[in-house]
């Protein structure tokens, strides 16, 4: 799959620490993404959603080393179990001690993090040196945008920046799943 041009990945990635808000192609949908510490960026998502803030967010990142601070909490088979299907497309929801903003993790005590291995979005969280909020490019119950036109259409200049780019080859987004539990909280 080839990458944006450098240019664009760049200025992609200085837009998000600035507090924009970036649609982009994921593993199997669009997804809008943002930095988890900017709280109004996040809000801004939050309302382009419509989604309850209790909910929380996933969050993703293109190496195991962004979640270091909040993994070296898990049991140690946990943790192996956690790593071992990263990079990939595995959310996992893990305990947080005060990691993660409560912006991010809504209602819960705990936070889901992904290392993924599509391309375009781990070269966006490398270029903007960062984990990133990824949440699928629709607002709440509508069906999530395929395609970079469907997101432009839900939320047409809402939006500061589109990386142009294609899906990964998922029909479906992401599981997620419970690390202590290993229950499927989704897919699977």
């Amino acid at each position: 799959m080839a990458l944006p041009d450098s240019y664009r990945l760049r200025r992609a990635a200085a837009l998000l620490r600035a507090g924009a808000v970036v649609s982009h192609p994921t593993e199997a949908v669009w997804g809008l993404a943002c930095v988890p510490w900017d709280r109004a960026a996040v809000t801004q998502i939050l309302q382009m959603k419509k989604r309850d803030p209790a909910k929380g967010l996933v969050l993703v990142a293109d190496c195991t080393a962004r979640f270091e601070s909040i993994l070296v909490n898990l049991p140690d088979t946990i943790r192996e179990t956690v790593e071992a299907s990263w990079p990939g497309p595995h959310t996992w929801v893990v305990p947080d001690f005060g990691w993660a903003p409560e912006w991010i993790r809504g209602r819960h005590h705990s936070v889901a993090i992904r290392v993924s291995d599509h391309p375009l979005t781990s070269a966006l969280c490398r270029a903007a040196n960062t984990c990133l909020v990824s949440t699928s490019a629709n607002p709440a119950g509508r069906e999530p945008a395929r395609t970079q036109f469907e997101a432009q259409h839900y939320f047409r200049s809402q939006i500061d920046c589109y990386v142009p780019g294609r899906t990964g080859a998922l029909a479906q987004p992401t599981d997620i799943r419970d690390a202590l539990s290993g229950e499927y909280l989704r897919g699977a």
